[in-house]
């Protein structure tokens, strides 16, 4: 009797809903129209520095490298959670299948877990760079940063793969309502009635790599950061330095930070307003900050982005030149 109880509660929960942001009913369409622009910015600013990274030489540099994964990991995340956010808010609530909701949260994870390993690799360059400047170009070779972005692309991808393995043997019944605009682990555990001490117990584990150490290594490279830039004679050369570091600080600062306060902050699996719109910080706020801090605190990113603008200009007046004849 209780083992077909037990199936019973099984087989309650074949999806979820989520119900995104309570009472915008009204003024629905002004966070749509809100969030569309930012998702559409978002893509266009990200696809822009990775082309300017491929098409113009002059920006060779390894930290345009690591900057274009940035770009393209920040395309996946924002692609993960706004298209099904925009149909949330516009359906007021949509449902989804487990193994739907499951694969939204396993490429959120991998995405979150590749910032954290990208920003850490990116403070990494910015350390050779200005406390090892003679050896910098020798050090970070392309060998090394195909090595540096592959190992955070690789171990994204592993690291999150445990949490989708534990949450399919992990029984849902009762509720099936997610108090939140994507399917984050904590809601999603909360609607459990089976044991969850073993995925709890790997996401204790996993924030020692994924978040401490980081920033731990974050902290100590920018110490010695700013050491080796206040011992920089000319007020030039230190701005100069200052300059190169504050836009990867800035985003450092924005990106870790909502992540910690957001899941060290009590929750019991129901998140508050004020939890979801520190997600919306760090799922879509970010995704669209980053390029743009990048290309307006970096002479050679604008450079760049106006000698683009000037070839295709020039193009379309050799076609049209073309078609006269």
């Amino acid at each position: 009797m209780h083992h077909l109880q037990d199936l019973k509660n099984r087989t309650i929960i074949q999806d979820f809903w989520i119900i995104g942001f309570e009472n915008i009913h009204n003024v629905k369409l002004l966070p749509f129209l809100l969030f569309l622009i930012i998702y559409l910015v978002t893509l266009s600013a990200n696809f822009t520095i990775i082309s300017l990274v491929i098409a113009c030489r002059h920006i060779n540099a390894p930290m345009y490298f690591f900057l274009s994964h940035l770009s393209l990991n920040d395309i996946l995340l924002s692609t993960t959670i706004e298209p099904e956010m925009l149909q949330i808010i516009l359906r007021e609530g949509i449902y989804i299948s487990q193994a739907g909701c499951f694969t939204q949260f396993y490429f959120f994870s991998v995405s979150t877990v590749n910032e954290c390993f990208l920003l850490t690799v990116m403070s990494y360059d910015r350390y050779l760079a200005i406390c090892n400047p003679l050896r910098y170009c020798s050090i970070m070779d392309l060998k090394l940063r195909i090595l540096l972005t592959s190992s955070c692309w690789v171990c994204g991808t592993i690291i999150s793969l445990p949490h989708i393995v534990l949450l399919q043997k992990i029984t849902f019944c009762g509720s099936n309502r997610i108090n939140h605009f994507y399917c984050d682990l904590l809601p999603l555990l909360s609607l459990s009635c089976s044991d969850t001490s073993a995925i709890e117990a790997v996401t204790t584990i996993n924030s020692l790599p994924i978040v401490l150490l980081p920033l731990i290594f974050i902290s100590v490279t920018y110490v010695n950061i700013i050491a080796a830039i206040l011992r920089i004679s000319a007020s030039a050369g230190r701005q100069k330095a200052f300059s190169t570091c504050s836009s990867h600080l800035t985003v450092v600062c924005v990106y870790f930070w909502t992540l910690v306060f957001n899941y060290l902050v009590p929750s019991e699996g129901q998140y508050s307003g004020l939890q979801k719109m520190i997600s919306v910080c760090y799922t879509i706020v970010t995704p669209l900050l980053n390029p743009l801090i990048y290309s307006l605190r970096n002479k050679e990113i604008t450079r760049a982005l106006i000698k683009l603008q000037f070839m295709e200009y020039y193009v379309r007046i050799d076609e049209a030149a073309c078609r006269w004849r």
